[in-house]
């Protein structure tokens, strides 16, 4: 709570937060190896990732030592959205400074240093591959006094600085809830604000690392909006909740009531598929008509763009519906800068 707390933005809410005591508490890696893997359903099923495009990203990037969250959260979805030109790049390293239940991306208290040439290098072969749309995130640095903002934005300047029609979303950490390192990424004039919550509100001390909660996500959400609003340009937020934790339908209609009550402006839902014996078992498998309802009723809340279904992940087929709007406000926009946080 005390990560909260410091928030100044959360007067508003502090009435309805959840004390961690009130919560379930996290499954242990020993305890969730008792749960036997759920048999998955037909949907699920997916062809191993080939294709000339997957392979010359896949040359590029062991080439150039670079990682993508593709790669890293063995997404199911990686040869298609590399063949429809959008890939999803991991800065920050391979190593996460925070232990979410859910993810396979390794983690340590103290990670390796940051690789000063790796924005340079990102910048350089997303060039060479001619994508259309980049997604950049990071594993948390919690560890680094800007919680590397800077090193993010100066990722993002680079991309622009060398194709400024091309699209950029940024799924970013929460920063606990710092605003100098959100303002740090907004003033990179990114394209897309993005920030998982990932779960509902009751499950998130048993999904999440301790240090994220569903509060301080949705600030850093609304945070990114109003600083650029301020700034005179408009930004589009994202956010992602995955399926199959425990959840109830209800809940989920209050995140959906929650997120656009935060302004944001995009939001997939997919279904958790958990990564090995050590991470939290399936709770429930959501049928493909129940991920259609789902986005209908997603998108009666008034968001631009919903995108629903078992296979779906944050950054899946991420230009879609987006690019349009994008187009329309790029004549709106002057200046690339880095603020970096203080």
């Amino acid at each position: 709570m005390a990560i909260v707390l410091h928030l100044p933005i959360l007067s508003d809410f502090s009435q309805d937060f959840i004390p961690a005591k009130d919560l379930a508490r996290p499954l242990p890696p020993s305890q969730a190896e008792k749960f036997a893997p759920m048999a998955k359903p037909s949907w699920l099923k997916v062809r191993p990732p080939a294709g000339p495009t997957y392979k010359k990203i896949q040359g590029l990037l062991r080439e150039r030592g670079l990682n993508t969250v593709c790669e890293e959260a063995h997404c199911p979805n990686i040869a298609e959205c590399w063949a429809s030109g959008t890939a999803t790049f991991m800065l920050g390293g391979d190593t996460c400074t925070r232990a979410c239940r859910f993810c396979a991306i390794k983690t340590a208290r103290v990670p390796p240093p940051l690789d000063p040439d790796e924005p340079r290098h990102i910048a350089q072969s997303i060039a060479r591959l001619g994508l259309r749309y980049v997604v950049l995130t990071s594993v948390d640095r919690d560890d680094l006094p800007d919680q590397g903002s800077a090193h993010f934005a100066e990722t993002i300047v680079g991309i622009k600085q060398r194709d400024s029609h091309l699209v950029v979303e940024a799924l970013v950490p929460d920063f606990q809830g710092d605003i100098r390192a959100i303002e740090t990424i907004v003033d990179a004039r990114l394209d897309v604000y993005a920030h998982n919550v990932e779960t509902v509100q009751r499950l998130q001390y048993q999904v999440r690392d301790p240090r994220a909660n569903y509060y301080q996500s949705l600030l850093t959400l609304s945070a990114a909006k109003d600083y650029a609003r301020r700034q005179g340009w408009k930004l589009l937020t994202k956010s992602s909740l995955m399926l199959g934790l425990g959840e109830q339908e209800e809940e989920l209609e209050t995140a959906f009531a929650d997120l656009r009550k935060h302004e944001v402006d995009i939001l997939t839902l997919g279904q958790y598929l958990r990564p090995s014996s050590r991470h939290l078992p399936v709770q429930r498998y959501w049928s493909v008509e129940e991920f259609e309802k789902l986005q209908k009723k997603a998108e009666s809340y008034g968001f631009l763009y919903v995108a629903a279904g078992p296979m779906v992940r944050s950054s899946y087929r991420a230009a879609d519906r987006v690019q349009g709007w994008i187009d329309s406000e790029k004549g709106k926009r002057h200046g690339v800068s880095i603020t970096r946080a203080r």
